[in-house]
């Protein structure tokens, strides 16, 4: 936790720039009143996931080019505000951002964000491989504003704000607790993003798009049967195969390719949990044919073998 309480008025400047760059990524930060500005700032982390409470009086961020350029890891900011609006622009979009909604923010990208009152937001911090393998370009949905009082979208908002609260109030929280939830939420966000999309498109793209997720979801649900084939996820749609891998193709994907990646997901996540058991019975479990075919396809995708995987989880 950080706060301006105990600073001398000539360092809060410096301070709070230090205390900003730290838990997010460095900014310009301009203060109505540098002198009199107060802040608190409590910042945990989450699996992969790091969450945020920020309370300000009046201030401006901005992302330069000079900051990107040191900048060796993509990632997103997604702000909630919670007492007064936010305002945002970044690649020639300028939004409004009301309480009750969330916009998303890339850090590879120069954006300016500010607020004219005191504010108190929530703040999740996600690295741009982990909400990519959820949701396709997610680069679309920035500097954007989404509904979190409604819906998937409210669930996400409030799933973000109970969890930062529990981080806050007990930090030692349970890693493999940490990465389940975060895991979760990230799926809550890709979710609302995705059908925030379906309303922005035609009806021909969202009829698309609808049987798309639902061959992902027969994907999702037959990871463990051998005989999961393009054929098998056409039938259970609905929809011929050609038609079916004419849908992947507009994400620039394959269904061997899909199913591929998200066996290797899915064993990634058993290795997270304790005893996952034999190392060959997972990888005949996700359908490869053996042991050092999954470890060859694991290291392509995750840069590391396995075996590895499995030691860096151990406490």
């Amino acid at each position: 936790m950080h706060s301006t309480d105990h600073v001398p008025a000539s360092s809060r400047a410096d301070h709070w720039n230090a205390v900003i760059a730290q838990a997010y990524f460095p900014l310009d930060l301009t203060f109505r009143d540098a002198a009199r500005f107060g802040g608190r700032l409590e910042h945990g982390t989450v699996g992969e996931l790091s969450l945020s409470r920020l309370q300000t009086e009046a201030v401006q961020y901005e992302r330069h080019r000079r900051h990107i350029s040191r900048t060796t890891e993509e990632q997103y900011l997604i702000t909630i505000p919670r007492q007064s609006p936010v305002e945002f622009s970044q690649s020639g979009r300028e939004v409004r951002c009301d309480p009750g909604g969330f916009i998303l923010e890339r850090g590879d990208e120069p954006y300016r964000f500010s607020y004219g009152a005191a504010n108190d937001l929530c703040v999740i911090k996600v690295a741009k491989p982990i909400l990519s393998e959820k949701l396709r370009n997610p680069d679309r949905f920035c500097a954007l504003v989404f509904n979190g009082r409604e819906g998937i979208g409210s669930l996400f908002t409030t799933m973000a704000q109970q969890i930062q609260r529990q981080t806050a109030a007990e930090p030692a929280t349970d890693p493999l607790a940490g990465t389940v939830l975060g895991r979760h939420l990230v799926e809550l966000l890709a979710l609302t993003l995705d059908r925030s999309s379906d309303v922005e498109t035609g009806a021909g793209s969202s009829v698309r798009e609808g049987h798309r997720r639902r061959a992902q979801s027969v994907i999702l649900a037959q990871l463990s049967n051998p005989d999961l084939s393009p054929e098998l996820v056409a039938e259970r749609v609905g929809i011929s195969k050609r038609y079916l891998h004419e849908l992947f193709a507009e994400v620039n994907c394959t269904v061997s390719q899909f199913v591929r990646e998200q066996r290797l997901r899915a064993a990634r996540d058993l290795l997270q949990m304790p005893n996952p058991g034999p190392m060959s019975d997972i990888a005949y479990r996700f359908g490869f044919s053996d042991q050092a075919q999954f470890s060859r396809l694991f290291k392509a995708m995750f840069g590391q073998t396995p075996s590895s995987y499995r030691a860096s989880q151990t406490p």
